[in-house]
């Protein structure tokens, strides 16, 4: 059987560009989605799903003239024999219910809601509330942050895309997981801002400019969904349970996600560490720019002027990612706590949904990983 999933790919790649379905693609994710893969080289053929009448130019405006238009469900059953992929962009408890049916037709697919992410039910259900429908999928479905799992997903048929927030933290703390360098039995703190963008794009008074411009909106500090997500990556990372704590908050821009995490390190380590020795363990675990791991960018830019000074380059700025599949990651210590801090950003919609998935996608189908995504930021 993998025999012919294999020569199916490689046929694909021989001759013309794979055919992509969107479900749910009236949504930010979706749309994103669409802009991005309209410039994928190997993508032939859009196929933009949504439930109700819709002018695709209305929709997504900065995509007028781009030639796309919404499909109903019904009209793609007549091109399902040629899709060679399906990308949910819906919410959580959508997916499971019907992703079965295009893995039975030999079609991959590429969730970026959270239906999939949990290896059991069990975990699923305490971070969402909800039973899972579709036990024998979820544990074949491979979790899709292409920098860890990159050999799993080449061969994946499921991709379950990681959360926004969970990305840019997890490619943030990973060098530091498992590593002597930090105190185990402590817990990490993160901090972490998202785009008015995360809301999504159903009509929500708070994010509106008029009251979120000037503003930070702090939600869900009872305990956010992405929570056990990332707590059990980080623990998959470590080899041992991690415990964090995490505290979240829309911030006054469209696009972005900033992770501020701060971890405690112990004494033997403390007298001797410097924010040189992180950034050499940082560059030595994800490379040097275009050398390493191309999305995951170290700023290692030398601190100078006196103490206490000002220094704003050393550290990413969510600004300098937009529109980018890129992370720009930042580290320093500080000696008065004996505290490793962590910054890391990116685009939630390209790096933290659209871009990501895109990412997996070309892994899968054994294109280059980098593949109609290396354009930087804005």
């Amino acid at each position: 059987m993998q025999d012919y999933f294999t020569s199916r790919r490689n046929i694909k790649e021989l001759s013309m560009g794979i055919k992509v379905a969107i479900v749910g693609s009236n949504g930010l994710s979706g749309g994103e989605l669409c802009r991005l893969l309209l410039n994928h080289p190997q993508v032939d053929k859009i196929y933009p799903l949504a439930r109700k009448e819709l002018d695709f130019d209305i929709v997504h405006p900065n995509l007028l003239g781009c030639g796309l238009r919404f499909y109903k469900q019904e009209e793609l059953q007549e091109h399902l024999s040629q899709i060679d992929v399906v990308f949910f962009c819906t919410p959580t408890g959508e997916a499971m219910k019907s992703a079965s049916y295009f893995l039975s037709k030999n079609i991959k697919v590429i969730d970026l809601s959270a239906d999939f992410r949990f290896p059991d039910a069990e975990l699923y259900k305490q971070a969402h509330g909800q039973e899972h429908e579709d036990l024998d999928n979820l544990s074949r479905a491979v979790y899709g942050v292409s920098e860890f799992n990159a050999d799993k997903l080449r061969q994946a048929q499921l991709i379950a895309n990681p959360g926004c927030y969970v990305i840019t933290a997890l490619l943030g703390l990973a060098p530091l997981m498992g590593s002597a360098l930090v105190d185990a039995q402590s817990s990490i703190h993160i901090s972490a801002i998202n785009g008015t963008s995360g809301a999504g794009a159903s009509l929500k008074p708070e994010v509106m400019h008029s009251y979120a411009n000037n503003n930070i909106l702090p939600y869900n500090l009872d305990g956010h969904r992405h929570a056990p997500e990332l707590e059990h990556q980080l623990s998959l990372l470590a080899d041992q349970s991690v415990n964090v704590v995490f505290s979240t908050a829309h911030g006054a821009f469209p696009r972005g996600i900033y992770i501020q995490a701060s971890i405690s390190v112990p004494e033997h380590v403390a007298n001797t560490l410097t924010r040189e020795q992180l950034l050499k363990e940082y560059v030595e675990y994800y490379g040097k720019g275009a050398e390493g791991h191309y999305f995951v960018r170290i700023l290692d830019h030398a601190r100078v002027g006196k103490l206490n000074s000002k220094q704003y380059n050393i550290y990413p700025s969510v600004a300098r990612v937009a529109g980018s599949n890129f992370c720009h990651i930042g580290v320093d210590f500080d000696t008065q706590s004996n505290t490793i801090k962590v910054i890391s950003v990116t685009d939630n919609l390209v790096k933290g949904a659209a871009g990501s998935a895109i990412q997996n996608m070309n892994l899968a189908f054994g294109f280059e990983e980098h593949l109609g995504l290396s354009q930087f930021g804005l």
